[in-house]
């Protein structure tokens, strides 16, 4: 009960030159039958590739082809960018102005955009290791602890980087989803775990 899917989005979507252009695959994915998930659907994350520069005007027509619902259902989405050219205040403005999440991505080279922009947050954690039993060390496991923590409680983690700041919302709950990801992915399901514990104790 309660268990949600996140899907990540058809990289017909996201892997073009000109994304306002994407209304007709971005129909096609959701003529799949997502809708048969229901109340098991969750985000939907938008991967963009590394070599995708911000384009202002671009990218907001982009956002503004995502569905805000699927059979009377409202969706929430969720965008991972990896090019620097997004760490600024006009991409962030955009997403808080939709109520779409920037993708908290923990990686070597992506930007880590900690913005909160929609009433969720979407998290990667992309830094695991195969020689570490529990992906991260137990250090970083603590630290991501306290941020979800954070997150969940209405706040914000102090020690991420933000790129436009926003007035102090008023404090209510919120979704946080976390993903291990990509770095070490043997050992990702024991990171999870961890972390779970943690956030259970």
């Amino acid at each position: 009960e309660g268990f949600v899917f996140s899907l990540k989005a058809s990289r017909f979507c996201t892997n073009r030159r000109v994304l306002a252009d994407a209304g007709e695959s971005i129909d096609r994915f959701f003529g799949q039958g997502i809708a048969e998930l229901g109340d098991r659907l969750g985000p939907i994350s938008w991967q963009f590739a590394n070599t995708k520069k911000f384009d202002r005007d671009d990218f907001a027509a982009f956002l503004d082809l995502l569905p805000a619902s699927l059979a009377g259902r409202t969706l929430r989405h969720s965008v991972e960018v990896r090019h620097d050219s997004f760490r600024e205040a006009a991409f962030v403005d955009l997403c808080r102005e939709r109520g779409v999440a920037i993708c908290v991505a923990d990686h070597q080279v992506y930007p880590l955009i900690a913005d909160i922009t929609a009433d969720f947050i979407y998290v990667r954690l992309m830094r695991g290791r195969e020689d570490t039993p529990t992906c991260y060390e137990l250090g970083a496991l603590d630290a991501w602890e306290g941020r979800l923590r954070s997150w969940t409680d209405g706040g914000a983690p102090v020690d991420l980087p933000l790129v436009a700041p926003a007035p102090t919302p008023e404090r209510r709950d919120r979704d946080v989803f976390a993903f291990f990801i990509s770095g070490g992915k043997p050992r990702a399901p024991a990171g999870a775990m961890a972390l779970i514990e943690r956030l259970c104790a």
